[in-house]
């Protein structure tokens, strides 16, 4: 199994932290938010590879970071960087495009986890990645329990058995409280589907537009998870995770 991380958008909600910087790399409690989610996937049995897909404007900063983390300790799994090569979120492939992109680039032929990389996971992965493998594809989901703030993010709908029955990007009135976090798993048959979903010209930004589009095609599961998630959204999103997050290391 692989995993792609998402880096190459330009957080501009985030400036100035981001304006030289891409928001996966900055720091919450001292440490990368993108270094977090490693060591997170480090402890999935079945993972061999992790990508992590940048902007041409931010490579430079991933290739120092990938150096210094690997200065400081051996990685169990290799980490590979793609650079999409565009400069301008006027230019960029959007997150569509740029799995698209690593999957055409790296020759991916195996089951594939997409995280957005500036997910705070903190929770297994590896009981999602068993629960999700049988399944074939699946999304990872967070129960906000009040609908109100459902409205940013992707609204997801399931039925008993766990399918997704319908999903929403950024509802204005959702009729739901359980969220897609941005974390992602596609099994090596269904890869061919961000091909022909782009051919068929739909949206190359949110992965809810193409969950949207998916879920019609073949059957998709949700997984509701109960540990802590943080989305880092704007400066003060960012400010809360770090104060909760230094807090627990003290």
């Amino acid at each position: 199994m692989k995993c792609l991380l998402l880096g190459a958008g330009y957080a501009t909600r985030l400036y100035p932290l981001t304006k030289d910087r891409p928001k996966p790399l900055l720091p919450v409690a001292g440490i990368p938010i993108l270094q977090r989610i490693c060591e997170q996937l480090f402890k999935v049995k079945a993972l061999d590879t992790i990508y992590v897909v940048t902007n041409h404007r931010f490579a430079g900063h991933y290739y120092n970071w990938l150096r210094d983390y690997q200065h400081h300790r051996a990685l169990p799994v290799p980490i590979e960087i793609y650079d999409d090569l565009t400069t301008t979120p006027d230019d960029r492939l959007g997150a569509i495009g740029d799995i698209q992109f690593v999957i055409q680039n790296a020759k991916i032929d195996d089951d594939l986890m997409v995280i957005a990389g500036d997910n705070l996971i903190e929770f297994n992965l590896q009981d999602f990645v068993e629960i999700a493998k049988p399944k074939g594809s699946a999304v990872c989901l967070k129960d906000l329990k009040v609908k109100k703030k459902v409205s940013l993010y992707g609204a997801v709908e399931i039925n008993k058995q766990g399918k997704v029955i319908d999903f929403e990007e950024k509802p204005p009135k959702p009729r739901t409280t359980l969220i897609s976090i941005g974390l992602y798993y596609f099994g090596k048959a269904h890869l061919p589907l961000f091909r022909q979903y782009l051919e068929e010209g739909h949206s190359k930004d949110a992965p809810g537009f193409y969950l949207q589009w998916l879920h019609k095609q073949i059957d998709v599961h949700g997984h509701v998870i109960d540990g802590e998630w943080y989305d880092i959204g704007d400066i003060d999103s960012y400010n809360a995770a770090n104060e909760i997050m230094m807090k627990g290391k003290e």
